[in-house]
């Protein structure tokens, strides 16, 4: 992650209101840079949604602007932004068109006037990226729900996007299903994607997150690394969290303090070196030590 580099998107938004008079967020101003990973989270009806949605122009602002890859979009090219930020739902169903998983993946192709063969082919290696090219006969409806999220993931990585949207990947998944779709996130993210995302799971937002965004009442109310984000209890108490459970483990066991772990990899290792400290320093029967 570079903040040398402009940002692949840039959004300025003073407001937005929906039709029933609801103000959905006010007074952002978000990017997302290369080579990064950005979690959103917040309680329900803070916004995170209808932030996302407005970085590829499904909606926008009342008051504001939306810059992608350098160019402002506008009501003419909104399909600008719509290649560059792939948007995978939360509701995988509303993105599953085709009568099979491989005609699902080519549909955007298609309807960009890629010819059949080469839409195919680029499916293909979509599905592949992320280790799904076994379910490419599969009839989408019939997928489960991690399954479905990555067929909806090859459908937007297939338009060769900088940035990939997702509103809560692992909603309603088992845990199998979940670390299944975070891997896959991982992957696109080495293969050189910007990630966005929104989730409640703290826990996923430490693992998996360059930069955590925490919004509160429409607006992002902070932001930082994780261990600046889930040690700042007055930042969390405001927006109604609790911090990921490898940061309430090390501070009841007064580890908290120094090495602030924020993931459960941190802690074992944390936990690894006291341990092999200690039995380093733990005198041999013969009283001479192990130092």
């Amino acid at each position: 992650m570079s903040r040398d580099d402009p940002p692949l998107v840039d959004l300025q938004c003073e407001a937005h209101t929906y039709p029933d008079g609801t103000v959905g967020m006010h007074d952002i101003e978000f990017s997302v840079y290369p080579d990064e990973v950005v979690a959103l989270v917040g309680g329900n009806g803070t916004g995170k949604s209808t932030l996302l949605e407005h970085l590829n122009a499904t909606l926008v602002p009342d008051d504001g602007e939306l810059v992608v890859d350098g160019t402002p979009v506008t009501e003419d090219n909104k399909a600008h932004a719509r290649k560059a930020v792939g948007f995978v739902f939360q509701d995988a169903d509303t993105q599953l068109v085709a009568p099979t998983v491989l005609d699902d993946v080519m549909f955007g192709l298609q309807n960009d006037g890629v010819p059949g063969d080469k839409a195919r082919e680029r499916a293909r290696e979509a599905l592949a990226t992320i280790d799904a090219s076994h379910l490419e006969d599969r009839i989408p409806h019939y997928l489960s729900g991690g399954e479905k999220r990555l067929v909806g993931l090859a459908g937007v990585l297939v338009l060769e996007p900088s940035v990939v949207v997702l509103d809560e990947p692992l909603a309603g998944l088992d845990p199998e299903r979940s670390q299944l779709v975070a891997e896959r996130i991982e992957q696109i993210h080495q293969n050189g994607i910007s990630v966005v995302l929104s989730t409640h799971d703290l826990d996923f937002a430490a693992t998996v997150a360059d930069r955590v965004c925490v919004m509160a009442e429409g607006n992002v109310v902070g932001s930082g690394t994780p261990r600046e984000v889930f040690y700042d209890d007055a930042l969390l108490a405001e927006a109604n969290l609790h911090s990921p459970s490898a940061v309430r483990v090390a501070r009841d066991a007064g580890l908290g303090a120094t090495a602030q772990p924020v993931t459960e990899a941190d802690l074992v290792s944390l936990l690894t070196q006291g341990k092999d400290l200690e039995t380093a320093q733990t005198p041999s029967p013969d009283g001479s030590g192990h130092d």
